[in-house]
């Protein structure tokens, strides 16, 4: 429902930053093993872009861009529950949904899109 001329993958916050490396930063932490069992939404709802490349190239970026935004501004929004819960456990449950709902699908975008946008500068090299 955003507009995707927003999600620049070369400007900030989404461009790649020199400390991670092309992705390769996100090796230590092993995601390669783990990223394909978390939920893919793009499977469940019929009007997303499929996460395969059988998708463009280019449009799986901005879509890492895309899916880079919403779980930043779930973390933001899931504040809330804080002041709705005002306990120890609730400090709990907030951490432990964003460390598993939002934080790990952030680095699994902050991993792939470096890899994709090879992978499309090639495709564009390719068409032309």
């Amino acid at each position: 429902a955003l507009p995707r001329r927003w999600f620049d993958p070369h400007q900030a916050p989404y461009r790649c930053r020199d400390w991670e490396k092309g992705g390769r930063v996100y090796n230590k932490l092993h995601i390669r093993r783990w990223k394909d069992r978390l939920p893919d939404m793009s499977r469940l709802m019929p009007d997303m872009v499929r996460k395969d490349l059988g998708s463009a190239p280019a449009v799986l970026v901005q879509e890492t861009c895309v899916a880079e935004c919403v779980h930043c501004w779930l973390i933001v929004l899931s504040v809330g529950m804080l002041f709705l819960w005002k306990s120890v456990w609730s400090w709990l449950l907030w951490l432990v949904y964003n460390l598993l709902g939002n934080v790990s699908f952030i680095l699994i975008q902050r991993y792939n899109r470096p890899r994709l946008l090879r992978l499309a500068e090639k495709e564009t090299k390719k068409n032309l």
